[in-house]
């Protein structure tokens, strides 16, 4: 029987997320992507699924990105590039819509379309083997799946544009230096470095967390005047929930708030 190309799992309300092609370096085929779409339309309506951990299984790669059986494919029609790279773009939007943090555990090489699900990712935490880098423009293509936008915003445009036009692939220790991931560590902590992380989100209120999420995806997108009435409206929206009056009563009554969906 042929293994999922991707394993999902709940466990105590934390979503693990597995590429499971680790003789192809985990790279990025359509099935791939269909399984995407349907496990984080399962995440999203899961109140039971709080935080998504994503990783690659193996030790050699996260994601080598995506399978180039794929692009020779999709060249034989005039848009089929186009639409290819409208498809991923839109899955790995996905996640920006979530309301439920992501981390992407990047065990290995994360590369192209592998770099740019780290990027769609709210976290990345990375194992000191990691390497990053768009390799596409050796190819003779472009990141065309939401790398390039999300870079540019994380990094700016200067060490975006180097990253993008010479293929240059970078260590864990540089990535973490420029603000591509937010941690790096031994490859055997990596995944209880990000169990650390998820459960630190959700000992808060997940009212909160999606509200805040939201409020963020919004700093990023709007003008810094859009952006502030963005922010007092759904601060507003925070200050009216069940949660924030628990919040309110356990910090005068000196205990631990009991948030709803904890």
């Amino acid at each position: 029987m042929k293994n999922p190309a991707v394993l999902y799992e709940v466990k105590n309300q934390v979503g693990y997320v597995t590429l499971n092609r680790p003789d192809h370096h985990n790279s990025i085929n359509k099935e791939i992507l269909d399984q995407f779409f349907t496990i984080l339309s399962a995440c999203k309506h899961d109140d039971n699924c709080r935080v998504l951990i994503i990783t690659g299984a193996g030790e050699k790669a996260f994601c080598a990105g995506a399978d180039i059986n794929m692009f020779t494919e999709v060249m034989h029609t005039a848009l089929g590039g186009r639409d290819w790279s409208r498809y991923g773009q839109a899955i790995f939007s996905m996640l920006d819509n979530l309301g439920k943090p992501s981390i992407a555990a990047v065990n290995g090489m994360a590369l192209g379309g592998g770099l740019e699900l780290a990027l769609a990712c709210t976290f990345r935490i990375a194992s000191q083997k990691a390497r990053f880098g768009f390799s596409e423009i050796s190819l003779g293509f472009i990141p065309g799946w939401g790398g390039i936008v999300r870079m540019t915003r994380l990094l700016g445009k200067a060490k975006t544009t180097e990253l993008v036009l010479t293929g240059r692939h970078i260590d864990a220790g540089e990535a973490l230096d420029l603000g591509a991931v937010n941690s790096v560590v031994p490859p055997e902590e990596l995944l209880s470095s990000s169990e650390v992380l998820a459960r630190k989100i959700m000992n808060n209120s997940p009212v909160a967390v999606r509200l805040a999420l939201e409020a963020l995806y919004y700093a990023g997108d709007l003008s810094f005047d859009e952006a502030l009435v963005a922010e007092s409206n759904i601060a507003g929206l925070a200050c009216n929930s069940e949660d924030a009056k628990e919040g309110i009563r356990a910090f005068i009554e000196k205990r631990n708030p009991q948030f709803k969906g904890k």
